[in-house]
């Protein structure tokens, strides 16, 4: 049963599960100034657009 519910899924809307495809989860490691410590910034970026996310501080 729930395979046919994922291949209901599947077939359902082609066009935006392959415009999906062009996103990605970037994570990149941020210092801080004070502490010396690193915390995470996560962020969903289209793939063209991920060398400028890991090149802003």
């Amino acid at each position: 049963m729930a395979k046919a519910a994922k291949t209901a899924i599947k077939t359902k809307d082609q066009k935006a599960a392959a415009e999906a495809k062009n996103w990605t989860k970037v994570i990149k490691a941020v210092r801080s100034p004070k502490t010396g410590a690193y915390t995470f910034k996560e962020a969903i970026v289209h793939k063209d657009k991920i060398k400028e996310f890991l090149g802003e501080k």
